[in-house]
């Protein structure tokens, strides 16, 4: 079953490695939340936002260097062309690393937070033991061996999360501790990174590659330009809500305006997957219409999966928000059921498509647009309304609106009408079914079932709405056996074997 080839197969091991790491993030934040002041927890959520952000910058493109160039690679010369883009992800690494060391007084500054500086000298020897860890998704995704991206996650974010949170149980509660586990765990992940990344590689006689480095960096800077509007994109809200609204306000935040980590388990695993497969069908001119087939079944299958668990969460965000982080953050119910409508339109994954054809000049300056956009709108919102979830809503509205336009492109780019890339039907079924099955659920819930434990109600209620939601589907003609009968047929297969 782990060698399949089956795109929903190999989707499946990357969303099983995703689901185990936002897991483990996810209980990271919860324990840390219990432990952690709102002053101190606002203040490492701060030093954790500064690092991903930076880091979209300092990879420079890289790590979507290896499903671009790879799949058009033997892989004989796989291992040769892995170890060039190791060696500058390690010098990105040290750069960022020493940038971060020396900046630290100037970013504290810009959030205004002079705990910062400290921490973030502290945070500084992180990246360039993680930068060379990157790129694994894209490696095994290439080589269709997903498995091993699944326990590389499950054992690496299990190993942070040991790491970052029993210092701060057993030694101190304290967010300086949370830090050095970082350092610690760092190491440690460099290590079991490098051993993964040879994997594919084993018994393989080594071919050197007909491929310069001033090939990869004309693909993966034009890459550098959208991570840097990506970044500014994302950081707007960050930025506005860390500087005007106090720590406890952005504590909330953070832990609330995030996505479902369903949906970016799922999401993530499709662009994974889908990333070397286009690249593939381009680069030996497949057919555009076997290209939309693709991104169309793509699609209905993260719809069916991702809408009812959207509609579900969005009425009982504030059961699980206290249920995750106590009753203290309960206002961060908010902020989730903002980026859950969001989340609707997520589910259309596009960059695969934009990065397989090499429109990264076309990717970076629809990012700078928006960028420029929710920066001047984000500032006239804040001094209008004085809310953080103006802030919240109005980076909404602006990403959707991004999502539709990259699909547009997509359309004149593959020359296919627009409305043909969303199997409009099956989405309409599926939000309707699930609007009226939580209707239904809800009202149950709160006139003969009445349960007090909002463990519990929550428990029973994602229960009850699930089994309908399934018993349902062949009524409406909504296909979930597409989701699993691979999955099945190959476990047969194996024991046949």
């Amino acid at each position: 079953m782990k060698y399949s080839t089956n795109n929903t197969i190999q989707a499946f091991w990357v969303a099983l490695g995703n689901l185990s790491a936002f897991g483990l993030a996810i209980l990271s934040a919860v324990i840390l939340s219990r432990f952690l002041n709102k002053e101190q927890y606002g203040t490492y959520k701060q030093i954790i936002f500064v690092y991903t952000t930076l880091l979209v910058i300092f990879t420079a493109g890289l790590p979507q260097v290896f499903a671009y160039f790879l799949p058009r690679y033997k892989v004989e010369e796989g291992k040769s062309i892995v170890k060039k883009v190791n060696l500058v992800l390690f010098a990105c690494g040290l750069i960022f690393s020493i940038s971060l060391y020396i900046f630290s007084d100037f970013l504290a500054l810009l959030l205004n937070n002079e705990k910062l500086i400290k921490g973030l000298r502290i945070f500084s020897v992180v990246p360039v033991f993680l930068l060379p860890t990157l790129g694994i998704e894209g490696i095994f995704s290439t080589y269709k061996k997903t498995f091993y991206i699944a326990i590389y996650n499950t054992i690496t974010r299990a190993i942070m999360l040991c790491f970052i949170v029993v210092p701060v149980i057993v030694y101190k509660n304290d967010y300086i501790y949370a830090l050095y586990g970082w350092i610690a765990a760092s190491i440690v992940t460099l290590i079991i990174a490098l051993f993964f990344k040879s994997i594919p590689f084993k018994k393989v006689e080594k071919m050197e590659a007909d491929l310069k480095f001033r090939q990869i960096f004309r693909y993966s800077l034009p890459l550098v330009g959208a991570s840097i509007w990506g970044i500014a994109i994302k950081s707007a809200d960050t930025f506005y809500i860390s500087r005007y609204f106090q720590e406890e306000t952005y504590a909330e935040y953070s832990n609330g305006f995030i996505s479902l980590p369903f949906v970016t388990m799922v999401t993530s695993s499709v662009a994974i997957v889908l990333m070397p497969i286009f690249s593939n069908y381009l680069y030996n001119n497949e057919s555009k219409t076997k290209v939309l087939e693709l991104w169309r079944t793509t699609l209905n299958k993260s719809v069916i999966i991702i809408y009812p668990l959207l509609v579900y969460f969005i009425v009982y965000a504030e059961d699980v928000m206290i249920i995750l982080f106590s009753q203290e953050y309960t206002n961060s119910s908010n902020y989730f059921r903002i980026n859950l409508i969001f989340n609707f339109f997520s589910v259309i994954v596009f960059a695969p498509l934009f990065l397989a054809t090499g429109k990264t000049r076309l990717y970076a300056r629809v990012h700078m647009v928006l960028a420029f956009v929710i920066w001047i709108t984000g500032y006239f919102v804040v001094y209008v309304f004085e809310s953080p979830y103006a802030v919240v809503i109005n980076s909404t509205l602006l990403n959707i609106i991004k999502v539709l336009v990259f699909v547009y492109l997509a359309s004149k780019i593959l020359d296919i009408k627009y409305l043909k890339f969303f199997p409009l039907k099956k989405i309409a079924l599926s939000l309707i079914q699930s609007v009226v099955l939580i209707t239904l659920v809800f009202i149950l819930s709160n006139t003969i079932l009445k349960v007090d434990s909002l463990i519990l109600n929550v428990l029973i209620t994602a229960i009850l709405f699930g089994g309908l939601i399934i018993l349902s589907s062949q009524l409406l003609g909504i296909d979930y056996s597409a989701l699993y009968k691979p999955l099945i047929t190959r476990l047969k297969d194996k024991f046949k074997e």
